[in-house]
C-alpha cells in the first residue's frame, strides 16, 4: 500500500461525512427533549436546587435561549409541532393523543432523504407518519429503560460512521409517575423551597424532590452521550439542543399558556460554530422555528410546509433581534379547553374561549401531592391570590400582562383603561393569525373526559372526540405563517 493510499484511509476513518471533494462535513444533530420540565428547572436558568451539571456545562460553552416558546403546553401536540415546524391546529393533531395525517412530513424525514442517518430513542408520542423520518425508531418503553435514555449511547456507537446523523433523544423524565431510580434521594425534601404558587408543605417538597431527581437522571444521561461524542472525536461538529416539550407536571404549569407552561429551556451547543460561549439570547423564538433552522444548518432547502423561520443568524449574533411575535394554543388535554396566546417583546395576550372551566392542570397534576396541599389550603381559606388562581371560576375571557412591570404574569391588566389600545391591537393581531392559519373555535369541542377531582373519575364523555380546531377549515393544507 502506498503512503498516499494510507493517508486516504486515515482521513476516511477520522473524518466521517467528508466527501471526495474536500468539503466541510455536514453537522450532526442531537435533540435532547425532556418530558414535562419547565424552562427554569435547570441550574443554568437560575434554579439553585436542582442538580444539572452536564446541561449547565453545555450552556456555559454554548448559547442559552431565554424566550423560546412552545406552541402547546401538552406533550403530543407540542412534539408534533416541533417535528413538523407547524402550529398544532395545522398538524391536524391539536389535542393530546391525536396524530397528524399519514402524509404529514417531519424534518427528520427530510434529513434522512438527504443522506442523514436518523434515530429516535425514548418517548415517541407523535404518530405513524413520524416513523418515516427514522432509520431506527426505538418506541418500546421497556427497551428504552424507565427514564427513556437506555439506548442513547448505544445509538451513537452503532451508527454508520460514513454518514452525518440526527438523533431525537426523548426522555420520559420527568413525567409522572415517579418510581425509585439510581438518583432517588439526590435532592432532599427538607432543603427544597417550592415556588410561590405552590404550597410550602412537606408533601409538595417531597413531590418536587422526586421531580428534581428525574431531571438529574436526564442530565446524567446527556453527560454519558457527551462522553461518547468525545470518544469518537465528533463533539465539535455536533449541534446539540437541550429542551422540553411543556411545563412541569404541577398545578400552575403544564397545559398553561403563560411562561410557566409554554416557555421551554433551550440550549444550543456547537463548538465548530458558536464563538460567543456562555451567551444568552433573549430574542423571541417559536418552537416552529426549530425545523427550518436545522434545515438551514444542514444546507437543505426549507419546505413550504414549515410555518417557522430559520434563526441561524442568532447562533452567530445571539444579541440580535428575531421575531416580533410568538403564538401558542391550548386544546383538549384531559379536559375541554380552547386558549390562544400571543406574546411580543412587551406584552402577553391570552384569549380563553372556555372561561367557565378552572385551570387546575391536567389529570396527573390534579392527582399530585402538590395539588392535594393546595386543596387543603383552599378548604381552610389560606390560599394566596396566585395559589388560588387554579381554582378560579369563571376565568377572564381575556388576559393581558405587561412584562415591564410583571414578568411573572400575575396581574391581568386587560380591564385597565390605560391598556385599552394595546388590548385592541393585540386582540386584532391574534384574530388575524387565527384566520390566516385556519384556526377556529368549534362549538362541539372534545368534552372533558374526567372530573376535576383527585382520582380517575371518568365522565360520560370519556373517549369521545369532538371537532378538532382547524378541522373544518382544512388547516393541515394551510401553510400560511401568520405575523412574524
Amino acid at each position: 500500500m502506498s503512503i498516499k493510499q494510507a493517508l486516504v484511509i486515515i482521513l476516511v476513518i477520522l473524518l466521517p461525512g467528508i466527501n471526495s471533494y474536500g468539503k466541510t462535513p455536514k453537522p450532526n444533530f442531537i435533540i435532547f427533549i425532556a418530558d414535562d420540565v419547565s424552562w427554569n428547572d435547570f441550574g443554568c436558568y437560575g434554579n439553585k436546587q436542582v442538580q444539572t451539571p452536564n446541561i449547565d456545562k453545555l450552556a456555559a460553552n454554548g448559547i442559552k435561549f431565554t424566550n423560546l416558546y412552545l406552541t402547546a403546553s401538552s406533550c403530543s401536540p407540542s412534539r408534533n409541532s416541533i417535528i413538523t415546524g407547524r402550529y398544532p391546529h395545522n398538524t391536524g393533531a391539536a389535542e393530546l393523543h391525536t396524530e397528524p395525517p399519514i402524509q404529514m412530513i417531519s424534518f427528520p424525514e427530510i434529513l434522512r432523504k438527504n443522506n442523514y442517518y436518523s434515530v429516535q430513542a425514548g418517548k415517541f408520542h407523535m404518530g405513524e407518519y413520524a416513523k418515516r423520518g427514522f432509520d431506527i425508531a426505538y418506541t418500546n418503553r421497556e427497551n428504552n429503560g424507565d427514564g427513556g435514555e437506555e439506548l442513547w449511547v448505544k445509538s451513537i456507537k452503532e451508527r454508520p460512521m460514513e454518514k452525518p446523523f440526527f438523533m431525537w433523544f426523548a426522555s420520559f423524565d420527568a413525567h409522572r409517575g415517579w418510581g425509585p431510580n439510581e438518583f432517588t434521594g439526590t435532592h432532599i425534601p427538607e432543603q427544597i423551597n417550592p415556588p410561590f404558587y405552590l404550597a410550602n408543605g412537606s408533601e409538595t417538597k417531597a413531590d418536587l424532590a422526586k421531580y428534581y431527581d428525574e431531571i438529574k437522571r436526564f442530565d446524567y444521561s446527556i453527560g454519558e452521550v457527551i462522553k461518547e461524542l468525545n470518544t469518537q472525536n465528533i463533539l465539535d461538529n455536533t449541534v446539540i439542543i437541550v429542551m422540553a416539550d411543556n411545563g412541569r407536571p404541577f398545578p400552575h404549569s403544564k397545559t398553561r399558556v403563560n411562561d410557566r407552561g409554554m416557555k421551554t429551556p433551550f440550549i444550543i451547543h456547537w463548538p465548530d460554530r458558536i464563538k460567543n460561549n456562555g451567551s444568552s439570547c433573549n430574542s423571541l423564538v417559536s418552537a416552529i422555528d426549530i425545523a427550518p433552522t436545522i434545515m438551514a444548518l444542514a444546507g437543505i432547502d426549507v419546505l413550504e410546509q414549515f410555518q417557522g423561520f430559520s434563526f441561524e443568524s442568532l447562533i452567530d449574533t445571539p444579541g440580535s433581534k428575531f421575531r416580533n411575535y410568538v403564538f401558542a394554543e391550548h386544546n383538549w388535554h384531559d379536559y375541554e379547553a380552547h386558549e390562544r396566546m400571543l406574546r411580543n417583546k412587551d406584552y402577553m395576550y391570552i384569549l380563553n374561549s372556555r372561561p367557565l372551566a378552572p385551570q387546575m392542570g391536567p389529570l396527573d397534576a390534579i392527582g399530585s401531592p402538590s395539588f392535594k396541599e393546595l386543596k387543603i389550603l383552599k378548604d381552610s381559606g389560606k390560599l394566596s391570590a396566585i395559589q388560588a388562581d387554579v381554582f378560579m371560576v369563571p376565568r377572564p375571557n381575556e388576559e393581558l400582562y405587561d412584562y415591564h412591570l410583571d414578568s411573572l404574569q400575575l396581574l391581568n391588566v386587560s380591564s385597565l383603561p390605560e391598556y385599552s389600545k394595546i388590548l385592541v391591537d393585540l386582540r386584532k393581531i391574534l384574530k388575524e393569525w387565527m384566520e390566516e392559519t385556519g384556526d377556529n373555535i368549534p362549538v362541539n369541542l372534545t368534552k372533558s373526559w374526567y372530573f376535576r377531582e383527585p382520582g380517575i373519575m371518568k365522565t360520560k364523555d370519556y373517549n369521545v372526540r369532538g371537532e378538532m380546531p382547524g378541522e373544518k377549515l382544512n388547516s393541515t393544507e394551510n401553510n400560511n405563517k401568520g405575523r412574524f
